[in-house]
């Protein structure tokens, strides 16, 4: 791949934000870069909830990984899925049998969904990791009110078309159960002749006893009062035993929903496993502090397939660890070229956020806890300033503030058709 051949050959598995930092971090370094991704493209994952429900374009949070690192020539990129690591021969063996022989190798493949022993659930509670399954989710939940004014004279049918049901209230599920709300009440309440849109349900359902439970507790009784006040009903130490077509139990109550959406938990990926190192309970690689693999000097792992334990409390999986991490690798990788060996890594915790709904949002930032209307413009800010390119923030400003004064999605196109039946 790019530079010349006699270079180390790093080879970086995952275009997202671990991977991306490093290959950017080795911009200087005398290596020459692969990096490997199923898609050609740098998701901004944080809002993926909004192309899920229409609030911006996938075009608004992604771009394509070859024009990001265009101007870097010692990175060549290739649009392939890995399917296993080989250590004892330094190589990677992509999905269609090639294999990519490496000197030093840094997987940050990222997650999936977990449904905890009940994989049968997926194909009815859909999760939200990528732009396909954000696709899928727009089909569903405005196929949803499609198929509600179908159906209106058929109250028990309309009903279960207007329920929504939200699984896990981590800040996916909060933000995608506050989104829904704001789009059933505001959004389409004048679009629709036969069915009363603000009349729609949608339920955020958690196993345990409280949302966004890695925040303080003060923040997430705020985040409930929230919810609640826009109208979602929230149901905590509520663990759901059964995800079918036609809705979900929680023990013995049955609540019929057509649309149901699982952010509930995830799983590290696969290729973890082909390392042969330790992992933990959710298949996440135990790394050293310096994030290599054990018995692997030159095999690195970073974003959320790390699992690293620093002063008692695991790094968290969120975009800016996987940023830290992934800059962190780049810097031991540029230092043994170097000859120097920089101190363990050290994550820096810049706090919390999560939005909930038009002026409602939860930021902790250690001392300062936002809430409210303050906390939503900075939650706000953060995740433009943040996004990958001008153009990408120049339009997600124009298209949020025309959605925040007319309540429009106007990405609600319906494509299609994902295999479910709402057809």
């Amino acid at each position: 791949m790019a530079g010349d051949s006699a270079l180390p050959h790093i080879v970086i598995v995952g275009g997202g934000f671990g991977g991306l930092w490093a290959a950017r971090g080795l911009a200087k370094a005398p290596v020459r870069i692969t990096l490997i991704d199923r898609c050609n493209y740098h998701l901004f994952q944080p809002l993926l909830y909004q192309v899920a429900t229409a609030g911006l374009a996938a075009v608004d949070i992604a771009a394509p990984l070859r024009h990001i690192l265009s101007a870097q020539a010692n990175v060549g990129v290739l649009m392939a899925e890995v399917a296993q690591v080989d250590r004892a021969a330094s190589a990677v063996q992509l999905a269609d049998g090639t294999r990519l022989q490496y000197d030093t190798l840094l997987l940050a493949s990222g997650s999936t969904h977990a449904y905890f022993g009940h994989d049968d659930w997926a194909a009815h509670a859909p999760g939200l990791k990528t732009l396909d399954d954000a696709e899928v989710i727009l089909r569903r939940v405005f196929g949803a009110f499609e198929q509600a004014e179908l159906h209106a004279d058929a109250a028990l049918a309309r009903d279960a078309w207007l329920t929504f049901v939200v699984i896990g209230a981590g800040p996916t599920g909060v933000e995608l159960a506050g989104t829904l709300i704001e789009i059933a009440r505001h959004t389409l309440k004048r679009e629709f002749r036969r069915i009363d849109t603000s009349k729609a349900r949608v339920m955020l359902v958690e196993a345990g006893p409280r949302v966004l439970a890695t925040f303080p507790e003060i923040l997430s009784a705020k985040a409930r009062v929230q919810l609640e006040r826009l109208g979602v009903e929230v149901l905590t130490s509520s663990p759901v035993t059964a995800v079918d077509a036609d809705g979900i139990a929680i023990g013995d109550r049955r609540i019929a929903a057509r649309t149901v959406l699982w952010a509930a938990g995830v799983a590290a990926s696969k290729l973890g496993a082909t390392l042969g190192a330790p992992l933990d309970h959710a298949g996440r690689v135990q790394v050293n502090a310096d994030l290599s693999v054990p018995g692997a000097p030159n095999i690195f792992v970073a974003g959320d397939l790390a699992a690293l334990v620093l002063d008692g409390e695991p790094v968290p999986g969120v975009a800016p660890a996987a940023k830290q991490m992934g800059a962190y690798v780049a810097r031991v990788i540029s230092g043994r070229i170097a000859g120097s060996t920089p101190p363990p890594f050290r994550y820096r915790d810049d706090g919390a956020l999560a939005t909930i709904g038009r002026w409602a949002a939860v930021v902790d930032l250690g001392r300062v806890r936002l809430s409210g209307a303050f906390a939503w413009c900075f939650w706000l800010t953060v995740h433009i300033f943040f996004l990958i390119g001008f153009r990408n923030r120049l339009r997600v400003m124009i298209d949020w503030s025309w959605g925040y004064w007319k309540y429009y999605r106007g990405a609600r196109i319906i494509l299609g058709n994902d295999g479910d039946d709402t057809n």
